[in-house]
């Protein structure tokens, strides 16, 4: 098992990734990791993530109350949100929240990532959601992220920012920057006319080869199947598809009530 220190290297090095890559500005965004059960380590509030040291860093409960925390360092404004995800998603080992500005641009515009435009994307990412609107630091912004967290890894956050989450720091953070190079790439295509996208059938075998590879995480497939029998998925809000076919169902993408009570019952199956 990593120790605290080699945890908190990693977090400063992914700080200054985030930071050098542009996906935050002064000192926006935040990272936290799983390190127990009930111990997280998280970066301080009011710092820049490129200019971070590892006394800065500091450590919480799953309640949020402070473990540990040097000098005037407080643990992030955001904590509340990333501990709600690793409520609802035992697999998850960490968090992060960025403003990346591509991805961002398209929270702010309330225009979700749908489209099938690449293979990779589709395979590691699926379609990205917007979870609405929430004021930052309160309960709202993790209330809005719920329903979204048993059916994806990284969702947009309406007029704020992106959120991604991994079985690791360093998956956590390639969910981040695929989202970012999806969205740049979704808004450069259709400045040319708009993109091409991969038909039903092309998308079905990707996600066939993303469940042979057995890649960890959640995935938009697996919940379109859940919804529309075995063997069938969609990707973007236009409809559903059987696997092969390249002919749409007259299925239509979850709705927000549907997603939610779907995340109900699944946690329901938890508690049992």
């Amino acid at each position: 098992m990593t120790g605290e220190y080699e945890v908190k290297k990693q977090i400063l090095d992914i700080g200054r990734r985030i930071y050098q890559n542009g996906f935050v500005a002064a000192n926006d965004g935040n990272i936290s990791v799983k390190i127990s059960d009930n111990e997280f380590l998280c970066t301080p509030t009011g710092v820049s993530k490129g200019f971070m040291t590892l006394d800065m860093i500091c450590k919480v409960d799953g309640e949020g109350k402070v473990l540990s925390a040097n000098g005037p360092y407080r643990p992030s404004s955001e904590i509340k949100m990333h501990l709600r995800v690793y409520k609802l998603r035992p697999d998850v080992k960490s968090v992060v929240h960025a403003h990346p500005p591509y991805a961002t641009s398209f929270a702010i515009a309330g225009i979700p990532l749908t489209e099938p435009i690449m293979p990779e994307a589709v395979i590691s990412l699926g379609c990205v959601p917007i979870a609405e609107y929430g004021t930052p630091s309160t309960d709202e912004i993790p209330d809005a992220v719920e329903k979204y967290l048993q059916h994806y890894d990284a969702v947009l956050l309406e007029n704020h920012g992106a959120l991604s989450y991994s079985d690791s720091l360093l998956n956590a953070y390639f969910k981040m920057e695929s989202l970012e190079f999806y969205a740049k790439l979704m808004y450069i295509s259709k400045q040319l006319g708009g993109p091409q996208e991969l038909n039903d059938e092309q998308v079905q075998k990707l996600y066939e080869i993303r469940r042979k590879m057995g890649l960890s995480g959640k995935h938009p497939a697996e919940l379109c199947a859940s919804l529309n029998g075995p063997c069938k998925g969609c990707h973007s809000a236009g409809g559903s598809c059987s696997c092969g076919s390249g002919e749409k169902s007259s299925a239509t993408a979850p709705t927000d009530d549907l997603v939610a009570e779907i995340t109900k019952r699944i946690l329901a199956e938890y508690q049992k």
